[in-house]
């Protein structure tokens, strides 16, 4: 079954035989040199600059987006969140567990709210920090970082970015945009099987972090995972809670793979995919679910045509090919999903296997 979801995603061979091997202890010298390979190769995949910190944790996305929530907010914050979708919703019952005031910009499912409405909330609520998803997985809908970078800046906002539909898939400039969070988890475009929770912190941030009011859970907390990055990218073993050793091993060799092509490269590859993919979509008579100016390249949300539902899901694996129904409440049976990131993008095979698939489910 090829595997063509949103996340996880196919993998590729050499990133397979780095995760498969028999698992090396947390401080033996291999080990500890592809770690601090992978935290010196964030900044890079991150188009960060030196000053910023990576940190790499065992753990999902969604563990991700918690840890950049506690690590920046503290109750009775005020905080805007740009709302496209479910994740969006997540970030939100999030912050409000942390006691947040929170203050949501919202669009119609499929849209991004616009830089006017963001700039509106952050005048009229003055929050200390902004979230933004910058691909929702469950619409497929892309949000541009820049312009809210630059109206954060402005008002001296902190803004955090959840990256996990899109680092590594989608244009981000950390550094240059001066954004200061960005999050991702190992099992989309990075390019890994699940498992590790990523995120580059800017110095901005982490000083946030020294004055924050309230106490972070202890595996949560940034100053307790700073000391072991550091040392591990100064090439010495640490210890504060066991790391996913193969997981590590796999991700320095990803990052490796992502910077000997480019970012630039790597963005335009995603770009370039994600235009066909809409084009073939568009030539079998299928809508996407929101507006293709703010469609994700990462994925496609595909509405089902009239006289069809989620039974598509199941035709399509029958063609030999996963794909995933709707995620969004309200929406999930009106539309589907087909991941299209990372290793499948460099094979044109994965790519017409999928586009085969969905036209013969189509066919009945």
């Amino acid at each position: 079954m090829l595997l063509m979801i949103p996340g996880p995603i196919e993998v590729s061979p050499a990133v397979l035989a780095a995760f498969s091997v028999p698992p090396p202890s947390h401080v033996s010298p291999g080990f500890v040199e592809a770690h601090g390979r992978a935290i010196e190769l964030m900044r890079d995949v991150w188009c960060a600059d030196a000053a910023s910190q990576p940190f790499i944790i065992p753990g999902s996305g969604t563990l991700a987006m918690e840890i950049a929530v506690q690590n920046v907010v503290t109750s009775d914050d005020r905080v805007v969140v740009v709302n496209t979708g479910y994740f969006s919703d997540r970030i939100v019952e999030m912050l409000r567990r942390r006691g947040a005031t929170v203050f949501e910009v919202k669009a119609v499912p499929g849209t991004v709210p616009s830089s006017d409405a963001v700039r509106q909330a952050i005048v009229g609520h003055n929050p200390a920090t902004i979230f933004v998803t910058h691909v929702d997985t469950s619409t497929g809908v892309r949000v541009d970082p820049e312009p809210i970078c630059a109206i954060a800046a402005e008002y001296g906002v902190l803004s955090v970015f959840d990256g996990v539909c899109a680092t590594a898939g989608e244009r981000f400039e950390m550094q240059a945009w001066g954004a200061d969070v960005y999050l991702t988890a190992s099992q989309k475009a990075i390019g890994l099987p699940p498992g590790l929770a990523l995120m580059v912190v800017s110095p901005t941030a982490m000083t946030r972090r020294r004055h924050l009011r309230d106490e972070v859970p202890m595996a949560l907390d940034w100053e307790q995972w700073l000391p072991v990055m550091q040392a591990y990218e100064d090439r010495r073993g640490a210890y504060f809670s066991t790391p996913a050793t193969n997981l590590v091993l796999a991700l320095a060799h990803s990052l490796s793979e992502l910077q000997v092509e480019t970012m630039p490269r790597v963005f335009e590859r995603h770009q370039r995919v994600a235009d066909s993919m809409r084009a073939a979509w568009a030539d079998l008579g299928l809508e996407l679910l929101g507006e293709s100016g703010c469609a994700a390249n990462t994925l496609s949300a595909v509405r089902y045509p009239d006289g069809v539902g989620p039974e598509l899901v199941g035709r399509i694996a029958e063609q030999g090919v996963a794909v995933a129904g709707g995620l969004y409440p309200g929406l999930k049976q009106q539309y589907f999903r087909v991941g299209h990131m990372g290793y499948s993008t460099t094979r044109a095979d994965h790519l017409d296997q999928t586009i085969r698939a969905v036209k013969l489910a189509l066919q009945g």
